[in-house]
């Protein structure tokens, strides 16, 4: 809901709930980047990232997925690409803006007025971009779900999954842990939106 959020909001200039909400999505990009790291053992990219041999054996029908639990090696460029261009889009969010119509980034002042007209145009068409992706990863969750009977929403919800006795589970991370990395991508969060105290 948050993504045509942010296209509502820009398509009708609200721009002060347009940067509310960039700062929310910011937030959020920065929690599961940082719980890429230190969250369960399914969720960090040391465990789902493989390496291109992976990717080939999957590719050729060679990766059994019943053998495996978490992310295949397509579904982790899939899951790696779209926090890459969401970080992206909000990045450029963050510099661009005319300072003379009230709607910029907080750290717009950090750029030339030739960068941030660039980062604004680009910022406008690349929201396709990261619209297209977002299909992709709806799609490709729906394929599994229906035509493979592979449900992937659940065991995300709930940190839960059936698998055979040898294979470790999902595995949950200390709860302590996921406040810690909520409370880090939010107080990043606020500081950019603070202009990067003492810097800007």
């Amino acid at each position: 809901m948050l993504v045509p959020a942010m296209w509502w909001t820009a398509e009708n200039s609200e721009w002060g709930w347009h940067l509310r909400l960039g700062h929310v999505l910011l937030a959020l990009v920065l929690f599961r980047i940082i719980w890429g790291f230190v969250g369960s053992r399914t969720a960090r990219f040391s465990q789902f990232v493989k390496g291109p041999s992976a990717l080939i054996d999957y590719l050729r029908g060679r990766w059994d997925s019943k053998r495996q639990i978490g992310h295949s090696p397509l579904g982790a460029l899939s899951v790696l690409a779209l926090l890459g261009l969401m970080f992206a889009q909000v990045i450029m969010g963050l510099f661009a803006g005319d300072p003379y119509d009230g709607a910029t980034g907080p750290l717009n002042g950090f750029v030339s007025i030739g960068t941030a007209d660039f980062l604004t145009d680009t910022h406008e068409w690349f929201w396709w971009v990261v619209v297209g992706m977002i299909a992709l990863h709806l799609c490709a969750i729906g394929y599994y779900g229906f035509a493979r009977m592979d449900d992937l929403i659940s065991p995300m919800v709930s940190g839960e999954k059936m698998v055979p006795s040898e294979i470790e589970g999902i595995g949950k991370a200390p709860g302590l842990r996921a406040f810690g990395a909520l409370a880090a991508a939010i107080g990043i969060a606020v500081w950019v939106w603070l202009g990067l105290p003492p810097f800007g």
